[in-house]
């Protein structure tokens, strides 16, 4: 039974199987559209809100060193992603990689995974959006009507209107083509980076270098906590961070580092990328190094603005230019903020339709669900389907504190993604590489031992909820997928073909 658990799909195969016409996906992207993809999903509220919480809490103006800590620690991981998306280029990202590496059962799970990832963070993303758009119409005037603006503010009936019609059109750009997905996505991320470096600028002007002193606050002790609320480490080892002073800055890296998630979703393009080899790891790490400059920069600016101390938890950079006589600029923050959570949204909801497909083109689920459109060449029955459910997901449900779900997903699919770098090094060292990870194994273990203590970092009630997600999906990979794959038919008509004396053509 093992062996039919870790059966791997050859990469030939995977990249066979994208030319089929019923099931194939238009190439139409550049490195420069990926790029922008990265970007776009990477700048959301983070670079608004999380600079400042995280130098009044945790670091100080250290906050920029904690930055560059996490940025290490993703291009750790984005250098193993840049090797397989370039070796592998078909759509699943992770998924994808982990059946040609680490076997079948594991490709399931890091799908699986992928799929509550998107999802939830398409839905939490949409939520905020609504939550800004909802300001800026309140400071013209326009409130919303409280069933329709926000499930918690609802008294009975509640429903976020302005969420699920933001999923909904997205999910149009997404069925009706890539090349227009990406040309909104230009569009979107030119103003959302216009908006960051004004601030950037402007908050250049208003610096007091007597803000920066102490640069790395005195060190205070965090008493550890017993409750599922806590990191895991805390429960395990009784072990409690430090903010401030050194250990602060990595106790800050690990928060500002979920401000990073997204650039893995760029990998799930490969297929629709014209030329993979050479432009997936352009998109991939030049994204990674874009939204890093742009984090230091900002939090450089918003500790030298305002003293770490008074910063507010809500939204200091925001209040950082209030406090400075500049109000203007709270509500061009705020504009900054929404647009930016536009195409954050749409490239969660791309990623999640290219993993569901890709699984469905491999029988793991509905084989219905990979045929793409005849005229857009879009998977547009997966897209209509996820984007619809997310739609009503967004709306009904109240979803902040599921947010920490869709940290540990794309932390898990780092530790997975490295180690099926080092193993198809191993097992297949013929596969043409046109980028290579350098120093393996030892950046993948790096990469694999930064997420683990990521992951550990996380409270233990997200563990909990994560391993309830993953038992319910062995049920339906047993239930389902096992006796649906393809590769798994492959292989029996392969033994059947020999044991009849008429050898399979592939043998």
């Amino acid at each position: 039974m093992s062996s039919t658990l870790f059966r791997t799909k050859k990469v030939e195969q995977s990249i066979l199987d994208t030319e089929e016409p019923e099931h194939a996906l238009k190439k139409s992207l550049s490195a420069l559209d990926l790029t922008v993809f990265g970007v776009g999903v990477i700048i959301g509220t983070g670079i608004f809100v999380l600079t400042g919480t995280v130098a009044k809490n945790n670091a100080g103006p250290a906050v920029a060193l904690a930055f560059v800590a996490a940025g290490v620690a993703c291009a750790l991981a984005a250098l193993c992603y840049a090797e397989f998306a370039s070796t592998v280029p078909v759509a699943g990202s992770a998924y994808t990689f982990s059946y040609a590496s680490l076997g079948e059962l594991p490709a399931w799970t890091i799908g699986w995974d992928l799929v509550l990832e998107f999802a939830l963070g398409t839905a939490v993303v949409a939520v905020g959006w609504s939550g800004y758009i909802q300001s800026l119409l309140d400071n013209a005037g326009w409130n919303m009507p409280a069933a329709l603006g926000s499930r918690e503010g609802a008294d009975g009936f509640g429903f976020d209107i302005l969420a699920a019609v933001l999923v909904l059109a997205l999910t149009v750009i997404l069925v009706i083509g890539m090349k227009l997905s990406a040309r909104v996505t230009q569009v979107v991320v030119a103003v959302k980076v216009t908006v960051v470096l004004v601030v950037i600028i402007a908050g250049a002007f208003l610096i007091k270098g007597s803000n920066y002193d102490p640069f790395v606050p005195k060190a205070q002790e965090v008493p550890a906590g017993d409750s599922l609320q806590s990191p895991l480490i805390q429960l395990m080892f009784g072990w409690a961070p430090s903010n401030f002073g050194v250990m602060g800055i990595f106790t800050a890296a690990s928060v500002v580092f979920f401000a990073f998630i997204g650039f893995d979703v760029v990998a799930t393009a490969a297929e629709e990328t014209r030329n993979p080899q050479r432009d997936m790891p352009r998109g991939i790490l030049g994204s990674l190094l874009i939204c890093t400059t742009l984090y230091v920069l900002v939090s450089i600016v918003v500790t030298g603005m305002q003293h770490y101390s008074e910063l507010s938890v809500d939204a200091p950079l925001a209040d950082a230019f209030k406090a400075t006589g500049h109000p203007w600029y709270a509500g061009f923050i705020s504009f900054g903020a929404a647009v930016g959570l536009t195409t954050v949204c749409m490239i969660l909801l791309l990623g999640q339709t290219r993993v569901f497909f890709a699984m469905s083109r491999d029988g793991l689920l509905p084989r219905f669900f990979s045929r793409v459109h005849p005229r857009f060449r879009t998977p547009h029955r997966p897209t209509i389907l996820l984007g619809v459910i997310i739609a009503v997901l967004a709306g009904f449900t109240p979803l902040t504190e599921l947010a920490a779900l869709v940290n540990i997903g794309t932390l898990f699919a780092f530790v997975v993604v490295a180690i099926g770098v080092i193993i198809l090094r191993r097992t297949r060292p013929d596969l043409p590489r046109s980028f290579r990870t350098p120093w393996v194994p030892v950046i993948p273990i790096l990469s694999v031992g930064a997420s683990l203590w990521l992951m550990l970092n996380l409270p233990a009630e997200t563990w909990i909820r994560f391993g309830i997600w993953m038992a319910a999906g062995f049920v339906v990979y047993f239930l389902y997928g096992r006796s649906h794959s393809r590769l798994g038919r492959h292989q029996e008509t392969t033994v059947d073909d020999v044991v009849e004396g008429h050898p399979h053509p592939d043998r």
